[in-house]
């Protein structure tokens, strides 16, 4: 399986970090995992989790504006994409075609070739206009997947807490984890 990860600049930092740190627990099934940053999901980052430990990853990182990198083309065969955590304005970019960096052209790309694109929505409250676009990405073929985490596991941390969202992204693309299943 090969992943495209996109992380913008909308606050949860701790989203992209556990979605991390849970797919490099996954790497025996998973082939690539390609990682690009806009330069507010790092400035956000090191704002809430207070380091830069993005850096540490050991996966292909690509800057925003490459659009030589392998996913920017259908022909890559990447299987999914997550925006983790998704700001409103790249939703409403992707929503209208506009591939104005590698994150929303991937999107694009996902969309265009009928894989699986996942966006974790963060702000709130949502205005009709960030509703309107949920529902045009909704009907392109992506999943809105908004980052409201579950209780009835029970968290007692920060990141037990994200990992309710992130567990739930992961099985949308297909991959198996332990994770909290209600009633099972």
């Amino acid at each position: 399986m090969k992943i495209i990860v996109g992380i913008t600049g909308a606050s949860g930092a701790i989203y992209a970090k556990v979605l991390l740190d849970k797919l490099l627990q996954q790497k025996d099934k998973i082939d690539k995992v390609g990682i690009v940053m806009s330069d507010n999901a790092k400035i956000v980052w090191e704002f809430e989790l207070g380091n830069r430990d993005y850096e540490k990853y050991p996966f292909d990182f690509y800057s925003k504006m490459d659009f030589n990198a392998p996913f920017a083309s259908g022909s890559a065969k990447y299987e999914s994409m997550i925006i983790c955590p998704c700001s409103m304005g790249t939703l409403g970019r992707i929503a209208h075609g506009l591939s104005d960096d590698l994150i929303t052209r991937a999107a694009d790309v996902i969309l265009k070739e009928r894989r699986k694109l996942v966006l974790a929505v963060r702000d709130t409250p949502f205005s009709l206009i960030h509703i309107k676009n949920m529902e045009m990405v909704s009907l392109a073929g992506g999943i809105i997947c908004p980052a409201n985490p579950s209780f009835y596991s029970m968290p007692t941390t920060f990141e037990a807490l994200a990992a309710t969202v992130v567990d739930r992204l992961l099985d949308l693309i297909g991959i198996e984890i332990n994770t909290f299943r209600w009633n099972s």
